[in-house]
């Protein structure tokens, strides 16, 4: 997964907002972005558990009340960053499904994509506070469902491409199912050290789907 600095600007959003609009004033811009940088390197420091906004307050020199201008809660500073590192999985999940050109590719794209998902909590740190803290939380554990699903909306597609008389239902169970063991295998990973998690995800790989055959 090539490097990339987390954006803070505008992202996908669900219908049902659970995280403050871009301000569009350049000025307000900027303090948003500053906001959102001093709370990613917050919380790679300290995590979220002792997260908290005065920490932004320390590092940022913003006003208590200029801050919640833009953010009510810690919940929503999380939850706008969970969707920034969202914005640039599904990038990278959709690029590596492209390469699916037929369904023998399956395997070999779905080992991509665990290897990428895991890259991009090694590259960027935050990633693993952000998801540890969307678990305690009902709100932020949303934002994270319903990112699986949008990677599992990616699969299906992509699945119907090169596989297009299996039964839609079928293609979208499989889809989801797949997403969701990827995404517990290398969070789980992630918490082990390098060789250990590199030693699972390989024996993980190996027991990825290279076909459909399970929906027969």
């Amino acid at each position: 997964m090539p490097e990339r600095k987390i954006r803070t600007g505008k992202a996908t959003q669900p219908a049902e907002r659970r995280t403050p609009l871009v301000p569009t004033q350049e000025r307000s811009r900027e303090r948003f972005d500053r906001i959102l940088t001093a709370a990613s390197e917050i919380l790679t420091e300290k995590g979220g558990d002792a997260f908290r906004m005065s920490d932004i307050v320390e590092r940022t020199g913003i006003a208590f009340g200029s801050l919640y201008q833009y953010f009510p809660d810690k919940s929503a500073v999380i939850g706008t960053l969970a969707e920034r590192c969202n914005v640039i999985g599904r990038e990278c999940v959709a690029r590596d499904l492209a390469e699916m050109k037929k369904l023998s590719d399956l395997h070999t794209v779905l080992c991509r994509i665990t290897d990428g998902y895991y890259q991009m909590f090694r590259d960027y740190p935050v990633m693993h506070h952000i998801w540890r803290a969307t678990q305690g939380d009902r709100t932020l554990q949303k934002i994270d469902e319903e990112d699986v699903a949008v990677l599992a909306g990616l699969l299906r597609d992509a699945l119907h491409r090169v596989a297009p008389k299996q039964p839609s239902a079928a293609l979208t169970g499989f889809s989801q199912l797949a997403m969701i063991q990827i995404a517990a295998a290398v969070r789980y990973a992630i918490s082990q050290p390098a060789a250990d998690a590199r030693r699972m995800l390989d024996l993980f790989k190996r027991m990825l789907p290279s076909d459909l055959s399970a929906l027969a």
